[in-house]
């Protein structure tokens, strides 16, 4: 039995394997193209949706056709039904992820996705050949280019399927996001009241609560959140039916109304065919608008992981927040935990910049009517989305939802603090409170021991002044200020 098929292309022949999915095109790139980073998962499947709206298109093409004059003879060929519903079901099965171990060429290509284009065909064919119990390479029965391809080009079948893939994973970071902003909101909640010292500049400024540290976070994880949703509207704009350069050329018109509504079917997403189809083949700016939201978002990551590491760190004073302890942080230093979920945040967010600056660099080395780096920004993006839906399920499941707060010990550290004395300015003036702010600083004492030293406020006005609700209420009021302070005037 042999173990090789011959296939040619234009350059010459090459031997495939005889039981392979893919052709002479995927060795092709292969032997140009050496990297091991696979092509994208997701953008693999989303390739195979957008083929299933494609020969759903072409059946009901046909069908139309044979409505109206069931005598026609086209001067161009389509698929045999029984070729068109073989190449359907291949199609529906990469769909689901099946043939992955065929898709041999790497992420990182030249071609605009030529060859992953090539690579799917292949597989397409070859699988829809199986179906038809004929052999791999049969070529004549069904082929590559004339049947797998019809109706299509790489530059509008491969953007459009990126698109399609990063709505699925935006999907997924939607939830994501809004896992995490829930999570900070309830550490925003059981906090509200629990003082802590507000630092500016590295240095401790003026009291203030962890509920509104928290705050902090759940708010810019809501922005984050909104931000996230809205991306669709850009993504969802696509370029299916342009073919080459968005002109349309040699596709019916048929086809072009039909296979875009298809594909919203097909995926169940609100996917919609461009009004300018040059334009979405040409520019990539879309890319980097959406990639920009997920740029803001990893900001907002790193924000918090940098935050909760310095304050959970060996640096502070006295520890009053602690982070969930989830493995050894040394091999020699025993009982040493390290912030690993911090930096694995850090780390990603990182990444994302990286990303974010190759998709828009390579976006504007688009060249008139394509951009023939559609494969390095399509996997930059689709990694940015894996990253980011993970590290906001890390953040939540195992940085936000564990980490305690002394509540006792931090509410000490504020009363221990010469910034504390900022609270008092509108009763005893600037230069008071910063007297009473050196004694404290001078003899390591509470505002209270330094008030009851110097003298300066009633002792019950003070722990009135000092509790919780008051020192976080926004504002004071005018008449309230002038009439406490009129009385300890009077002592």
């Amino acid at each position: 039995m042999e173990k090789y098929r011959i296939e040619h292309d234009s350059l010459g022949e090459k031997e495939i394997p005889c039981d392979a999915l893919y052709g002479i095109h995927t060795v092709r790139a292969l032997e140009n193209f050496p990297g091991k980073e696979v092509f994208h998962f997701e953008w693999f499947k989303a390739v195979g949706r957008v083929k299933m709206a494609v020969y759903q298109s072409v059946e009901r093409f046909q069908e139309a056709l044979e409505e109206k004059n069931s005598h026609l003879v086209l001067p161009f060929p389509l698929p045999a039904k029984s070729t068109l519903k073989a190449l359907l079901q291949a199609a529906t099965e990469i769909a689901e992820g099946q043939w992955y171990s065929s898709c041999l060429v790497p992420a990182l290509t030249g071609g605009a996705g030529t060859s992953q284009h090539m690579n799917i065909n292949e597989i397409i064919t070859n699988r829809a050949l199986q179906i038809m119990r004929h052999a791999p390479g049969n070529y004549s029965i069904a082929d590559p280019l004339a049947d797998a391809n019809i109706f299509q080009s790489t530059n509008d079948v491969m953007l459009t399927a990126l698109h399609v893939a990063a709505m699925f994973r935006l999907k997924k970071l939607e939830q994501a996001v809004n896992t995490l902003r829930v999570e900070t909101e309830q550490k925003e909640s059981r906090y509200r009241y629990v003082l802590r010292l507000a630092y500016t500049q590295m240095q401790e400024a003026v009291p203030s609560s962890w509920g509104k540290l928290f705050s902090n976070y759940s708010e810019a994880f809501s922005r984050d959140w909104w931000r996230v949703s809205k991306t669709f509207e850009r993504i969802k704009v696509v370029n299916i039916g342009g073919g080459a350069t968005g002109t349309s050329l040699s596709v019916p018109r048929f086809y072009l109304m039909e296979v875009a509504r298809t594909l919203q079917r097909v995926t169940g997403l609100p996917v919609t065919r461009s009004e300018n189809l040059t334009d979405a083949t040409a520019n990539h700016d879309v890319l980097v608008e959406v990639h920009a939201i997920l740029k803001a978002l990893a900001v907002n990551l790193e924000k918090l992981a940098s935050d909760l590491r310095l304050l959970s760190s060996g640096l502070a004073r006295q520890q009053v927040l602690t982070l969930p302890a989830l493995q050894m942080g040394s091999s020699i230093m025993p009982g040493k935990i390290n912030p690993v979920v911090p930096e694995y945040i850090i780390s990603g967010a990182h990444k994302i910049y990286a990303n974010d600056n190759l998709i828009a660099t390579l976006a504007g080395q688009g060249c008139l009517d394509l951009n023939a780096y559609l494969p390095a920004m399509g996997h930059a993006l689709l990694e940015s989305l894996d990253i980011l839906i993970n590290l906001c399920t890390v953040s939540a499941d195992k940085l936000i939802h564990g980490l305690v707060v002394d509540q006792e010990n931090s509410e000490a550290q504020v009363y221990f603090s010469p910034s504390i004395t900022s609270a008092l300015n509108p009763i005893i003036g600037y230069h008071k409170a910063a007297e009473l702010a050196h004694f404290m600083q001078k003899n390591a004492v509470t505002v209270f021991a330094a008030n009851e030293k110097l003298n300066i406020l009633d002792p019950v006005r003070l722990q009135e002044i000092m509790q919780p609700e008051k020192l976080l209420q926004a504002g004071f009021v005018i008449n309230d200020i002038t009439l406490k302070s009129e009385q300890d005037d009077k002592r």
